[in-house]
């Protein structure tokens, strides 16, 4: 097993990594900006190491600086967890030169899977259904883009190759705009990617967002632990997340996660990773795969049983998968509330100092958070402060307890969008499930 492990995170992922290492006996090396000396991981790790100033650039995506930090401490591998370095190959291609294990996929994989046209293309070649698109990037030629939009047929949807959480998007309903929408995503895409190249897709009109969580060991072996609808969104951005989906059959659970399982094992993909899908009348369409753990990771864990981030470690190490797939049995209903630093009705960023945290409790209750009374949340990172889970043996059991815990839950200070997981938790069409990624956008402009 792997002796000590460098966590290059913050916040809640940070705390999460740190308690899956405390169970399996490791030691570990929390790694934090000048902003956060408090936060909770910091405090209760074996060692910490202040590796720059607050702005991320400066701290958690400086590599010379974590690869310095893991040096010193002797460290032997890395854990990035969500968001900044997770998905970055150069990153983990790094981390693997220095002699270090990077806790996630080979760089190569990464690397595949960042630009979603060769993650569609490899997709395809795998057998996965994907989005009726381009299948490769657009050139420059504005017939030949022109006739493959007719061809399609509008709405399409402009995409940045190496984009995501809902940037470098354009969806495009008529002739007359779609070349101007491919020059004006390139742009951006360019500006925010470094990568200038976008691709075409049929634009779904009401999908849902199900995605499918796998793990494989790198050595063509892999499991899936079904899915998640996370089509609760704002701006592309997940807001509540749910396991198992609802609607989905068994039969076609087991199809689908067939699917992705051999694209796994056809990759030799390593670690924990998540397919996502648009789903609409019936079938799933591929739209990315992310090559790490995932914010909504809980709910899969309350109805599987199984601890991703241990497996996830555990696979870096070497031990294997052990796991077989007539061993993952769903049992009940999870739902993950992501609880921000924000004003629920503007939406406006609001970082602060927390005067009063009380944790909700009771059956089935489960928080990971990094939040506690006194403590300052700082304006330089993303808002998220907490997620509130909520299980039960049925979904309408689990709704009953995450309003009940969203009641209890206190967070003095400043503003959260705790108000609009308890208007979501009671809204009539979410109760009865399968709402569609749109739902809620809608919901808010009215």
């Amino acid at each position: 097993m792997i002796e000590k492990i460098v966590i290059a995170n913050r916040g809640e992922i940070a705390l999460r990594i740190l308690r899956a290492c405390r169970e399996l006996g490791i030691k570990t090396v929390a790694l934090h900006s000048t902003a956060d000396n408090n936060l909770m991981h910091v405090k209760l790790a074996d060692e910490s190491v202040c590796i720059g100033e607050a702005p991320a650039t400066s701290s958690y995506l400086n590599i010379p600086a974590i690869i310095s930090a893991a040096e010193i401490t002797d460290a032997t591998a890395i854990h990035p967890g969500y968001g900044f370095l997770a998905e970055n190959a150069d990153f983990a291609e790094r981390v693997e030169q220095s002699g270090f294990t990077f806790i996630g996929p080979t760089s190569e994989s990464i690397r595949i899977m960042g630009d979603k046209v060769s993650a569609i293309e490899a997709m395809r070649k795998a057998g996965v259904p994907c989005v009726p698109g381009s299948n490769g990037a657009l050139g420059d030629d504005p017939e030949t883009n022109l006739k493959l939009a007719r061809e399609i047929g509008f709405p399409v949807i402009i995409k940045a190759s190496g984009g995501g959480g809902g940037k470098g998007m354009r969806v495009v309903h008529t002739e007359a705009t779609l070349l101007d929408a491919i020059s004006l995503t390139k742009t951006e895409a360019g500006a925010a990617f470094g990568n200038d190249s976008v691709y075409m897709e049929k634009f779904l009109q009401n999908p849902r967002h199900v995605e499918i969580q796998v793990l494989a060991d790198g050595k063509g072996k892999a499991v899936h632990l079904g899915e998640r609808d996370c089509s609760m969104q704002r701006r592309h951005q997940k807001v509540v997340e749910e396991a198992p989906a609802p609607g989905i059959s068994t039969k076609l659970r087991e199809e689908i996660g067939a699917t992705c399982v051999t694209a796994c094992e056809q990759l030799c993909y390593r670690g924990a990773g998540t397919f996502e899908f648009l789903y609409e009348d019936g079938r799933f369409y591929f739209i990315e795969m992310n090559t790490r753990i995932q914010v909504e990771h809980p709910v899969t864990e309350m109805i599987t049983g199984v601890d991703l981030v241990k497996e996830q470690i555990k696979i870096a190490a070497g031990q294997g998968l052990f796991l077989r797939q007539e061993d993952i049995k769903l049992t009940g209903h999870a739902i993950e509330c992501r609880i921000n630093a924000e004003d629920p009705t503007t939406f406006m960023p609001n970082p602060g100092k927390i005067s009063l945290y009380h944790s909700p409790g009771g059956p089935g209750i489960r928080v990971d958070s990094h939040m506690y009374s006194s403590y300052s949340v700082p304006p330089h990172y993303d808002s998220l402060i907490g997620k509130l889970i909520a299980y039960g043996e049925t979904r309408e059991t689990a709704i009953k307890r995450m309003r009940n815990a969203l009641d209890e839950i206190v967070v003095d200070g400043i503003k959260t969008n705790i108000p609009l997981h308890q208007v979501i938790m009671r809204d009539a069409n979410f109760e009865q499930g399968g709402t569609n990624i749109h739902y809620l956008e809608k919901k808010l402009a009215e």
